[in-house]
């Protein structure tokens, strides 16, 4: 069996086949919580994109939220010697310097934007508290070195409830300014943020308070009771401000109906056996499916309107999954990460190919959903986030503090040629035959066309293309 070095350096040498576009960037500190901004500027070859970075520190500094910017190259445009030629322990350049820095009161365990208002982000710590801020109008704290609670950033509002530390579950509703959280107190709690939009959140008051958690305080709209344990995360059905779901160390899938009280409409008990289930999505795209992730590596695809058993079950990862999320794009297409280093994108449309295909797959005990494996990082993943305005396109961040390191943040867009469909990859590869074959440079003057853009929710031919056998192939070992 290949090491852990040897795996990492295979991975390497594809990374030209294999992707888009790539950029490392080292941190100072661990991320432990990652989030896509809005679009700030739109360039010829990049646009310009803002980037909420948390940093967790060893307590001689404070804990902050970066914001910077970074430079999304557009599709087609990165040389193969830079996808080559990037550095892992560097900053990249495609990362800017920081915009603006927020020091928060306790590590940042989770993040999330108001899809209605991207510049306000609630976060999560090690506390019962839950913060929200106006990321706009907080004062800029960037180059605060001091850990005196004083030098801490004020919330423009603090929402309170749980009763014990809410460290993880977090969700925002993408039809209304609703937050939801679940803690150790075994409670999902919804507050509603609308009266706050346009008055405290709008305010510029962040800062006239030095004391931490002077902002506004905010009561709970909705206590949800049916868990057991600790819930783990929580998830709102797109388009949706009434429906959600819940998952925890109960071992329970719990879906919810905030018209129908506050007890679940549907539970799950034992969802992946009697295994703490840490993480769960609600399809974009179809509002009966949800995927959940659990501490032995599984994963579950379920279909709400028949939960005897699920509709997929995946176990590939050999470690825990902490983190599930469904493409914004492209139905049936979703992503997982965990503790084994590996971020793996899944096709659930996805047919198994010929029969050597067939047969290549089952050797190497590769699902034939699965259609793309990121194994570029040293340390476990914990967090990504799909880029709602580039398609295919992630960042990932790990942390590397175990491996001498603070973490690693990555930017990467995955290959046409591994999600295309087939005939449109073999077209254009048809082009190349004879520089291929012959290594005649000669041959690359016509250039190829553009591949077809397809609508952003159309879905590919479900087979895969030769260049995505020899991805999953090359990362397999990883």
């Amino acid at each position: 069996m290949a090491t852990a070095e040897q795996s990492h350096l295979a991975w390497r040498k594809l990374v030209p086949y294999l992707y888009d576009w790539f950029a490392c960037h080292s941190l100072s500190w661990p991320s432990l919580a990652c989030r896509w901004g809005p679009v700030l500027e739109q360039g010829a070859h990049s646009n310009k994109q803002r980037l909420y970075l948390s940093e967790q520190t060893d307590g001689s500094e404070p804990n902050r939220i970066v914001l910077v910017s970074v430079d999304v190259l557009h599709a087609r445009t990165a040389a193969a010697e830079h996808l080559q030629g990037f550095a892992e322990h560097t900053a990249s350049p495609h990362v800017g310097k920081p915009l603006k820095t927020l020091v928060h009161p306790g590590e940042v365990n989770r993040m999330r934007e108001l899809p209605q208002h991207p510049h306000v982000l609630v976060t999560h710590t090690d506390s019962p508290s839950l913060y929200v801020w106006n990321t706009d109008t907080q004062p800029d704290r960037t180059g605060v070195k001091s850990t005196s609670p004083k030098q801490q950033s004020v919330a423009d509002l603090v929402l309170e409830g749980h009763k014990q530390n809410a460290e993880f579950a977090l969700a925002i509703s993408n039809a209304a300014p609703l937050v939801a959280s679940g803690g150790k107190d075994a409670k999902v709690l919804v507050w509603d943020l609308s009266s706050h939009i346009s008055t405290s959140l709008a305010a510029a008051k962040g800062g006239r308070d030095s004391t931490p958690g002077a902002g506004t305080k905010l009561k709970p709209l909705h206590t949800l009771l049916g868990h057991s344990a600790t819930i783990e995360d929580v998830c709102w059905c797109p388009g949706s401000s009434a429906e959600l779901a819940s998952v925890g160390d109960d071992f329970s899938l719990l879906l919810w109906d905030l018209r129908r009280g506050g007890a679940p409409v549907l539970h799950v008990a034992s969802a992946h056996g009697e295994q703490d289930v840490h993480c769960v999505a609600w399809s974009p795209h179809r509002e009966e499916m949800l995927v959940t992730g659990a501490a032995d590596g599984s994963l579950k695809v379920w279909d709400r309107r028949k939960t005897a058993s699920p509709l997929f079950a995946f176990h590939y990862h050999s470690q825990a999954v902490t983190v599930v999320e469904w493409c914004p794009q492209r139905p049936g297409v979703f992503a997982s990460a965990g503790e084994d280093r590996l971020l793996c994108v899944w096709d659930l449309e996805a047919r198994g190919g010929d029969a050597e295909q067939a047969a290549k797959r089952q050797r190497s005990a590769i699902p034939p959903q699965m259609l793309f494996q990121h194994a570029g990082h040293r340390a476990p993943v914990v967090d990504f986030q799909w880029n709602p305005s580039d398609p295919w396109t992630f960042f990932s961040v790990a942390d590397e503090a175990g491996e001498g390191g603070g973490g690693t943040l990555q930017l990467w867009r995955v290959s046409d040629m591994v999600h295309r469909p087939e005939d449109e990859v073999l077209a254009e590869l048809e082009q190349y035959r004879e520089y291929i074959i012959t290594g005649n440079e000669a041959a690359l003057q016509k250039r190829p066309a553009e591949p077809a853009q397809q609508p952003a929710g159309a879905a590919g031919s479900g087979d895969r293309t030769g260049a995505t056998d020899a991805a999953e192939g090359g990362v397999a070992a990883s």
